[in-house]
C-alpha cells in the first residue's frame, strides 16, 4: 500500500512537471512577440533583427543536433519538403518583423490565435483531415473575431497593412505546419530545424543585407538582454521543453496550452508595452479565442482515408510542428 501511495505521489509529481514544461514554453512563445515589438521600437531594423537572430538560432540547433543526433542527414526524397519549409519560414518572418513594425503587438498576438484554423483549412483542401460542422461553426465565429480586431486597430494605413501582415504571419505559419508534416514521421524536430532554419535563412539574409549593413548595434545592455532571450527562449529552449513534454503526455493535452499562447501574448503586450486594447479588439480577441476553443471542444469528425493509411502524413492536429517564432 506505502508502495501504491508513492507511486501515486511520484506520477502526481511528473504530471505537474510536464505541465510546468509546457506552460512554462507557452509563456516563452508568448512573451516573444512583446520582445520583438520592442526591439523594433529601440531601433533594430525588421530584417536585420531577424537575420542576425536567426543566424544565432541556426548555430544553437545545428551543434545542438550534432551532439544529440551525430547527423543532420535526410533522404533525398524529403528535400523537397525542406525546401517547402524553409521558403515559409521566410515568409513567415518578414510578415511577422513587419507587423509588428506596423501595428501593435496586442493585434499580431490575437491574431496569431487563427492559426489552427488555416491549418485546418489547407489540411481540408489537400485531404488530410475531414472536418464536421463544428469546424465550419468555430471558423465562421474566429473570422467574425477577425473582423472585430480588424474594426478596432485604428485608421487604414499602418495599422492595416500590419492588420494584414499579423494575418499573414498565421497563415504561412499554418502552411509550414502543413509542409513539415511529412518530415516529422521520420526525423526528429531538431535535424529538422536544424534543416530548415539555413533553408529560410538564405532568403532573408539576402534581402535583410541592405538593412544589416545600415544597422547601428550601439544598444543599451536592456536591449541586448532582450535580444538574447528571442534568440535562446523562444527558438531553441522552448524545442527542447516542449517536445520532452510531448514524449510524456502526448499531443493532445499539450495542445491544450498552446491554444493559450495568444491569451498571455496580449497580456504581456498590455502589460509591458502599455498598449490597451478597445472593446471591438477585446469583443474580437474573445470571439476568436472562442472559436479556437469551441472546434478543439468537439473535436474533428473524422480522418481522410489517405491519412490513416499512409504512414508518410502526419496530421497537422497532432500538434508536433516545431515552434520557430
Amino acid at each position: 500500500m506505502r508502495v501504491r501511495g508513492w507511486a501515486r505521489v511520484d506520477y502526481v509529481a511528473r504530471s505537474h512537471a510536464v505541465d510546468a514544461m509546457l506552460l512554462g514554453t507557452v509563456l516563452l512563445w508568448a512573451l516573444n512577440i512583446t520582445i520583438t515589438k520592442y526591439m523594433i521600437v529601440q531601433g533594430w531594423a525588421p530584417l536585420a533583427y531577424a537575420t542576425v537572430r536567426y543566424a544565432l538560432a541556426i548555430v544553437l540547433f545545428v551543434a545542438y543536433t550534432l551532439r544529440r543526433e551525430r547527423s543532420l542527414r535526410i533522404d533525398r526524397a524529403d528535400i523537397k519538403f525542406v525546401l517547402a519549409a524553409g521558403a515559409l519560414i521566410f515568409l513567415n518572418q518578414v510578415c511577422f518583423v513587419y507587423s509588428l513594425k506596423f501595428t501593435t503587438a496586442s493585434t499580431v498576438a490575437l491574431l496569431f490565435g487563427t492559426t489552427p484554423m488555416f491549418i485546418g483549412v489547407v489540411a481540408l483542401a489537400l485531404g488530410i483531415e475531414r472536418v464536421g460542422p463544428q469546424f465550419w461553426v468555430g471558423a465562421a465565429i474566429t473570422i467574425v473575431g477577425v473582423a472585430l480586431v480588424a474594426l478596432g486597430s485604428g485608421r487604414v494605413g499602418g495599422s492595416a497593412i500590419g492588420f494584414a501582415l499579423g494575418l499573414c504571419t498565421a497563415a504561412t505559419w499554418g502552411f509550414y505546419t502543413i509542409a513539415i508534416a511529412p518530415l516529422m514521421r521520420r526525423y526528429s524536430p531538431f535535424r529538422i530545424s536544424a534543416l530548415v532554419l539555413p533553408v529560410g535563412w538564405i532568403p532573408l539574409a539576402l534581402f535583410g543585407a541592405p538593412q544589416l549593413a545600415a544597422q547601428h548595434f550601439s544598444f543599451p545592455w536592456t536591449v541586448w538582454l532582450g535580444f538574447a532571450y528571442a534568440v535562446v527562449g523562444p527558438l531553441f529552449l522552448t524545442n527542447i521543453l516542449w517536445f520532452t513534454a510531448i514524449s510524456r503526455v502526448g499531443p493532445s493535452r499539450a495542445s491544450l496550452f498552446a491554444n493559450l499562447e495568444p491569451l498571455f501574448a496580449t497580456v504581456f503586450a498590455l502589460i509591458l508595452l502599455s498598449e490597451s486594447l478597445g472593446v471591438l479588439k477585446l469583443v474580437g480577441g474573445a470571439l476568436i479565442f472562442a472559436g479556437i476553443v469551441l472546434e478543439r471542444a468537439w473535436g474533428r469528425t473524422g480522418r481522410g482515408a489517405d491519412a490513416a493509411s499512409d504512414p508518410d502524413v502526419a496530421l497537422p492536429s497532432e500538434g508536433l510542428a516545431p515552434l520557430l517564432e
